[in-house]
């Protein structure tokens, strides 16, 4: 994770897990994963000897073996570069659309505006819309309020493979409304 991203997700207010986005308990240690990692045993990749997780990382920063491993298996990736390279969006992260405050995942987005821009009532570009493969980067809600709490009260993520075209879906969809009977 960058930093800007992971202090997004330390803020004072509603610290988040920067994996799963869940809500993180100020204080509180997960003690049942640093017993875990305390006892679980590993072994080096690069000299074999076996260790607890819990030294693994200082064990790896003084192994040259581990280190040869590490630097051979990053030459493996480097050697070929891609030959079709894709832009992805950036679907995870948005800008706000009034002020320059920046790297708001929705549901920050959603509270942000609630917080700061809810009297603004400047058209503007929905940065979570536009960059869906359906949005339209020019379309300038009328209300962006209404729209942000109508339309993203959940992520789309959870619902969309945007990989797959609209045919594959359907054809999805009607095979498992013939197995749901």
């Amino acid at each position: 994770f960058c930093t800007p991203c992971l202090q997004q997700c330390l803020k004072p207010k509603k610290p988040l897990c920067g994996v799963c986005r869940s809500t993180l308990t100020p204080g509180s240690r997960a003690l049942d994963l640093e017993k875990q990692i305390e006892t679980t045993e590993t072994t080096c990749n690069g000299c074999n000897k076996k260790m607890f997780l819990s030294k693994m990382r200082s064990h790896a920063a003084s192994c040259s073996k581990y280190q040869s491993y590490i630097m051979e298996g990053v030459k493996a990736v480097t050697k070929e570069p891609l030959h079709s390279t894709r832009s992805f969006p950036n679907r995870f992260t948005f800008p706000c659309p009034y002020c320059s405050e920046k790297n708001l995942d929705q549901e920050g987005l959603v509270e942000h505006c609630k917080a700061l821009h809810s009297m603004d009532a400047k058209q503007v570009v929905c940065p979570i819309c536009a960059s869906m493969p359906w949005g339209d980067p020019n379309y300038r809600s009328a209300n962006f309020m209404e729209h942000l709490q109508r339309r993203h009260r959940f992520s789309y993520d959870t619902f969309v493979d945007y990989d797959a075209d609209e045919d594959d879906m359907m054809a999805q969809v009607l095979m498992r409304s013939l197995r749901d009977k």
